[in-house]
This record gives C-alpha cells, sequence and structure tokens, in this order.
C-alpha cells in the first residue's frame, strides 16, 4: 500500500508523516487490495484539516475530511473515519444469510 502525504501551507515533517502513515495503514486491513492513498495536510489560520482519498480493489474510493484543533487529532478524526467506511463497505460485501448448505432455512 502506497502512501502519499501532502502538504498544503504547511511543511510535513518526518514525524507527522511518520504518524499520517503509521495512523492509516490500519484502514489496510479492512480491504485486500488497497492501492493508494492520497493525503492532504492543510492549516488556515487556526483549523488544522486533514483529508484522503484511498483507492481500492474493484475500483472503490474512499474519502474523508477531519478538522480537529491540531493536526494530530484531525489525523486521528480522519484515521477513525475512513476505518468506519471501510467496515461498513465490508459489512455490506458480506454475505450475513449465509448457512451451511447454502440454503436459507425456512422453517422457523
Amino acid at each position: 500500500m502506497q502512501i502519499h502525504v501532502t502538504g498544503h501551507q504547511i511543511e510535513v515533517t518526518p514525524a507527522l508523516r511518520k504518524y499520517t502513515i503509521d495512523k492509516l495503514e490500519r484502514t489496510g486491513r479492512h480491504f485486500d487490495g488497497v492501492y493508494d492513498t492520497q493525503v492532504v495536510l492543510t492549516v488556515e489560520k487556526t483549523h488544522h484539516r486533514a483529508e484522503a482519498t484511498v483507492s481500492a480493489a474493484r475500483h472503490k474510493v474512499l474519502h474523508a475530511e477531519a478538522t480537529g484543533v491540531d493536526m494530530y487529532a484531525a489525523i486521528d478524526s480522519l484515521a477513525d473515519k475512513l476505518e468506519a467506511q471501510a467496515r461498513k463497505h465490508k459489512e455490506k460485501l458480506t454475505d450475513h444469510h449465509a448457512r451451511e448448505n447454502g440454503k436459507r432455512d425456512l422453517s422457523s
């Protein structure tokens, strides 16, 4: 999985880049094929914003953005949002009505 971190009106320090990559790598646990993740960190006066676009298998694209009091809080919130989207997408793909023999039990 490739994670690209860029900054808009902010210099992305190695510590900030490592923190972002560590937080967003856990999103990859929910997908078999996460190809690319683009992260943009932005500072506008007192607003710290993190925005990410995740390209995954079967042309699935997840997008989220979050704001926080500091950049680390915004990254944490962004990672939580992306993980929730990935979990929700995986739930949709899972067949919850499957039985052992492949047929539904209609007796009850």
